[in-house]
């Protein structure tokens, strides 16, 4: 089944040339069937090429999916056009009476900040708390999995002496679970981040279930409610050269940025990266939608609860 998109989403035709079925809302209206609702939070700066790797993953699932963007009112993007914002973004207080089957929230370029002197922090917990209410599965990933599972938990972050950087192998500790249905023992996981969470702070809270973890970057994946709730601290979503980009981006102007580990072919930065995790992201992300959005969401949207 196909996906449906804005009228006019750039990641419509980027994802055309790959062979991927999206269709625009003018053509989805014209079936009978209920699509699933998933609604994107995000937060990441460069927002056309973090849409389009998010609808890749989501592509592959043989359900219909409703694709909408949320934007906050408190915080203006600087590196996306206005124009696009307004075109293919609500803000939340826009949102706030409909209900989701499932939700993304991105990362975001503000993790060495303390959670409550980031700018739209107020906004964020306030829809941390909405998406329990109104989202029947939600994934936070990177930066958002640690400021859920800080709001949500009283989980606390820490600074790294290095930025967390390149593809990292990653232990699957609950193989039983239906988001690894397919998976290997091991998964690779791209990861750039400054801060990190502890593995004993996961363990002391019965709410949470550490389920999977890396040797080399420690907590990867943490549920929580049942699979209501996925915290992801990489990016699974990463398309091939984003790491490449932000390597080139920073290594002159920071000095706690090295070369992205396990990621460029013989470690040498003039050759290509070697893509060792897109089955498994394509994988996760059809489970997390067959498993835990489909499977629990009421026919009803509005019995979501």
């Amino acid at each position: 089944m196909p996906l449906r998109l804005p009228d006019q989403l750039p990641a419509i035709e980027l994802l055309k040339q790959e062979n991927i079925f999206v269709m625009d809302d003018s053509r989805a209206h014209m079936q009978d069937i209920r699509p699933l609702k998933i609604v994107i939070l995000n937060l990441m700066p460069l927002k056309i090429t973090t849409e389009t790797d998010l609808i890749r993953l989501l592509s592959n699932t043989p359900l219909q999916l409703e694709i909408s963007f949320m934007k906050l009112r408190s915080h203006t993007p600087k590196n996306t056009p206005i124009e696009h914002m307004m075109m293919f973004y609500r803000d939340f207080e826009q949102m706030r009476n409909e209900k989701y089957d499932g939700m993304i929230i991105t990362g975001a370029p503000v993790e060495t900040l303390d959670f409550e002197d980031v700018t739209y922090w107020d906004e964020m917990t306030d829809i941390f708390t909405w998406a329990r209410t109104h989202v029947t599965s939600t994934l936070y990933i990177c930066w958002a999995a640690q400021a859920g599972l800080y709001f949500n938990y009283g989980v606390p972050k820490y600074p790294l002496e290095k930025k967390m950087f390149g593809i990292f192998p990653q232990y699957t500790l609950e193989p039983q679970l239906p988001i690894f249905r397919g998976f290997d023992d091991i998964f690779q996981m791209p990861h750039s981040r400054h801060t990190e969470i502890h593995r004993d702070d996961i363990l002391t809270r019965h709410e949470l279930k550490l389920i999977a973890e890396s040797k080399e970057c420690g907590v990867s994946m943490v549920m929580a409610r049942e699979g209501r709730e996925f915290y992801i601290t990489g990016h699974l979503e990463y398309a091939p050269n984003t790491l490449n980009n932000e390597y080139k981006r920073d290594k002159d102007i920071r000095d706690d940025v090295e070369l992205p580990r396990h990621y460029y072919r013989d470690d040498n930065p003039n050759l290509e990266p070697l893509v060792t995790w897109r089955a498994h992201a394509n994988l996760l992300y059809n489970n997390w939608i067959n498993y835990y959005v489909y499977q629990e969401t009421p026919f009803d949207i509005n019995q979501i609860k």
